[in-house]
């Protein structure tokens, strides 16, 4: 224990003050009444309900612990305001539980040394914990100090209550911590009141997590004997027939017996029992503890599974599973679990130990563990009544820190034979902008009242972080539930029984009926509810809807219907009626007739300003499906046998060819019935393009087909026929060029495959169409000679006898060699051989002086050998006789 006159820090709970969504259900969040405080009071720290006896209206109270008060040279005491419910009404009143300021003692008896403070209620925290039970309402300080002795700083904080009694007409204090015993095993410590709660008979329960070394303790008097003990003038008052636990071994030190308590009915005999929740106990596992109401003597222990998750942060004694027993939940806000990562987080956890015929079970019944890191679940928990008035009992779980920004969450859990559902079925949330620091939405619940006198139980969540305190009432819960069904459940669209209205149009048509059942407790006196149908719903959007309501000639029909004194018993029947055949293509698939229904969001609100509210298990959504009558037979399912054949003119294909591709093939139905939506895709190779239909045949269907690319897939598609019925057989032809060819691939294939849309055997098996990819050139040359002929001996020449020039040697011939590739296909690599002669018996006959080609050449020969003077500039090598050709020839001409 600290050293005499100092001041311990407070229990974790007051630790956690002093450091920094929704499924549909009944409870109204789209109007939450706020009640608010002066701001930094933290106001709605603590709630509870009032409802004085005899029964008169029911008002609500809400403990703002740092509120100032009128009491002299008191700062921020704390106050429990006083709010009269009423719709519209927000405005609250503190109540006058004291009206002193801390009292002066002399403490040498004589008057000579004056007089001195013996206790302190500044910063006291009055209004932390707030309960009433009937026309009684107790309200506590657990920081309230007083001094033991002389010396300062001599305080300890064992904390006081206030009891109101008789409708605010008689206050007094209790503060059984307040004792004699001054030493360091003493009550100094105690924080009585740091949680508190009243058994059905009005009986006090107090805890104090402080006392004998912060093992702590739990108190409780009725309220006749806090009456019977109670003199203003007695600072420390015996109060006779008190129970109370007991200092125990020090191995329970710093343990907080009493952080949380509860009162419930676990010893099976006429006086309920108190439940207390021991966070740190058990090696800081935590436990709760089960002490007999009578005579404090332990029935049960539960102990928590994690060290340090604060197990018994929060305890409640609820009958969720309505078999007359009351049931255990404890909450562990500080539970961690493992991610799938292997990472740790602090989620929290609520433990249910269901109450068994028997008595009680040492583990848990289930568990619910927290959605979200650092949410604190499971730090308040609170009966809420029968929400849904199903007959089970429902829960309230608060997490202070959960929600997108911090600023708490309530989680609403309803109850079920099993304990409760583990989906919660509503999600509250504060309604005003997130602010710098913690809302601490949720740290406090108080539920199970019915303030508007509806029939239903509403809720008070307390979000002290900004001096809030938000009701939500229950709305009128509806049940109800609808048939669907369709008669005959296939359109026969060759008997045409209906006319459209208005027309001479004949129509295939069949029945359409819903029924609507609803009943409820505690039901407005109108209810409208709003029935949605819908045909053909599945289709895409934009698409032609097939069915439609034949009075209206509309796919969609919103039908209204009121209901009266809580109870509806209807049906109704209308026609819908298939459009012609020519209209849509899907004659296959199901026509989906859809029905939704719900309660009108415009019909007036009941004399409490609610509107109604489905239950949220309602099933307001169906389906039912209509056929078209098809040429299949009796079961109306169709089988087809597709086959198919292709056939091409050639095997080949050749490179640089820019005429047609020409394939044909024939498809056949060979099968029981038509195939629907039947279509011929005929999947191309990269290097084809589609060109397209081969038309004016003999016998060739005239096919309407489309060129598609879907994921880079390029796709001829061509619809054979919707059905393509029973014995059907279609010659076709398709028209493609291949101008993309390369000489790397030996091969490019076409794949030709009929679908249909029929469930069974719905597609033809692959047929592959492989072609050969060759290169084909046809390359012609030819020559010629300027002059074409040479006569010797030349008239007027005479050779030189050392020749300089070109002409020295005799008359110039020019040989001209034409090469031309006529294709298809284009040549990467050939050669040309030109021969020519040089001599003759002998004798020199040609002497070559220069040439000009396009082309790499060599030659066997060489060229001006002599060095002549040339007529005009050539380059000084060349080739003549061989030449290698590496650039393509198609369409030119090479001369030489």
């Amino acid at each position: 224990m600290p050293p005499p006159g100092t001041l311990p820090p407070p229990p974790p709970l007051l630790l956690l003050l002093l450091l920094p969504l929704a499924r549909a259900f009944n409870l109204d969040v789209a109007e939450p009444a706020l009640l608010r405080g002066a701001p930094g009071s933290l106001f709605g720290f603590a709630l509870d309900f009032y409802l004085p006896e005899p029964r008169s209206r029911i008002s609500i109270l809400v403990g703002a612990p740092k509120a100032n008060t009128s009491q002299p040279n008191v700062t921020q005491g704390g106050a429990v305001y006083y709010c009269p419910w009423h719709r519209g009404n927000t405005s609250c009143t503190p109540i006058e539980f004291d009206q002193t300021g801390s009292r002066q003692h002399d403490f040498g008896g004589n008057g000579t040394d004056g007089l001195i403070p013996v206790e302190f209620k500044s910063l006291q925290w009055f209004g932390a914990t707030v309960r009433s039970h009937g026309s009684s309402i107790l309200a506590c300080a657990p920081l309230y100090s007083w001094r033991t002795t002389k010396e300062e700083p001599s305080r300890d904080p064992v904390g006081t209550c206030y009891l109101s009694v008789s409708n605010f007409t008689k206050f007094v204090e209790y503060s059984p911590c307040r004792s004699d015993l001054n030493s360091a095993a003493g009550q100094g410590y105690c924080q009585g009141g740091f949680s508190a709660e009243f058994t059905k008979t009005g009986r006090v329960l107090l805890g104090g997590p402080g006392s004998f070394f912060w093992q702590g303790q739990v108190i409780s008097a009725t309220q006749e004997q806090i009456k019977e003990a109670y003199y203003p003038e007695y600072f420390i008052l015996g109060t006779k027939g008190q129970l109370q636990t007991r200092q125990a071994a020090p191995s329970y030190d710093d343990s907080y017996l009493g952080y949380s308590v509860a009162v419930g009915e676990f010893s099976r005999d006429s006086t309920e029992d108190f439940v207390a929740g021991v966070p740190k106990g058990n090696l800081t596992y935590g436990y709760v503890t089960v002490l007999n109401g009578t005579n404090m003597l332990s029935l049960y222990n539960f102990s928590g599974e994690q060290m340090a998750a604060y197990f018994g942060y929060a305890v409640a004694a609820i009958d969720v599973n309505s078999d007359g027993l009351d049931d255990l939940l404890v909450g562990a806000p500080l539970f961690m679990e493992k991610t799938e990562d292997g990472r740790v987080q602090e989620v929290g956890r609520v433990y249910f130990y269901l109450q068994q015929p028997h008595g009680m079970e040492p583990n848990a019944s289930m568990v619910l563990t927290g959605p979200q890191e650092f949410g604190r679940f499971g730090s308040s928990i609170a009966p809420l009544g029968d929400l849904d008035q199903d007959g089970y009992n429902d829960v309230g779980i608060g997490a202070p820190f959960g929600g997108g920004a911090q600023q708490g969450v309530v989680y609403v859990y309803n109850g079920q034979a099993g304990g409760v559902n583990v989906q919660p079925s509503q999600v509250l949330q504060g309604h005003w902008p997130p602010g710098r620091s913690p809302d601490f939405f949720g740290f406090a619940l108080r539920g199970a009242q019915d303030l508007d006198g509806n029939g239903y139980p509403d809720l008070i969540v307390g979000a002290f972080g900004v001096d809030t305190a938000v009701v939500y009432r229950g709305r009128p819960i509806v049940s109800a539930s609808a048939s669907l069904s369709i008669f005959p459940a296939m359109f026969n669209p060759e008997e045409r029984s209906c006319t459209l209205e208005g027309t001479d149009t004949h129509v295939a048509c069949i029945n359409l009926s819903f029924c609507l059942n609803a009943s409820g407790k505690h039901m407005p006196d109108l209810i409208v509810f709003t029935v949605e149908l819908h045909l053909d719903h599945l289709k895409q959007k934009g698409a032609v809807k097939r069915a439609l309501f034949l009075h209206s000639r509309q796919p969609h029909l919103v039908q209204t219907i009121q209901v009266h004194n809580g109870t509806l018993d209807e049906c109704r029947e209308m026609k819908i009626y298939l459009r012609n055949e020519s209209e849509f293509r899907d004659k296959l698939s199901p026509i989906h007739v859809a029905l939704s229904f719900g309660l009108d969001p415009l019909a007036p609100a009941d004399e409490h300003g609610l509107q109604p509210i489905l239950n949220y298990l309602t099933r307001n959504y169906m389906e039912q499906k209509a056929q078209i009558q098809l040429d299949c037979g009796e079961d109306n399912i169709c089988v087809p046998d597709l086959q198919l054949e292709v056939f091409r003119e050639h095997s080949v294909v050749y490179l640089g060819d820019k005429n047609a591709l020409n394939l044909t093939f024939n498809a056949r139905n060979r099968g029981e019935g038509g195939a629907y939506e039947a279509e011929l895709y005929v999947i191309l190779p990269t290097e084809a393009d589609y060109s397209g239909v081969i038309r004016n045949h003999g016998n060739f269907t005239n096919l309407s087909c489309a060129y598609e690319s879907v994921n880079r897939t390029r796709m001829v598609i061509c619809d054979l026929g919707n059905p393509m019925k029973s014995g059907t057989s279609l010659w076709g032809g398709l028209r493609f060029t291949v101008p993309h060819l390369r000489d790397n691939k030996k091969t490019i294939q076409f794949e030709f495959q009929i679908w249909s849309k029929n469930q069974n055997n719905s597609r033809s098996e692959v047929v592959a169409v492989p072609l050969r990819v060759e290169a084909s050139a046809r390359v012609s040359s030819h020559g010629v000679s300027k002059p074409e002929s040479v006569s010797f001996p030349v008239s007027g020449w005479k050779p030189g006898r050392k020749p300089a020039k070109e002409q020295d040697v005799g008359p110039e011939v020019q040989h001209v060699y034409e090469l031309v590739n006529e294709g298809p296909s284009t040549i990467s690599h050939g050669v040309l051989d030109l021969s020519c002669p040089m001599s003759f018996q002998g004798k020199p006959v040609m002497y070559v002086t220069r040439y000009s080609v396009p082309a790499n050449c060599s030659s066997s020969q060489p060229v001006n050998p002599l060095k002549l003077q040339t007529l005009r500039s050539f380059p000084a090598t060349g080739h003549r006789h061989y030449k290698e050709v590496n650039a393509s020839l198609q369409g030119q001409s090479l001369k030489n």
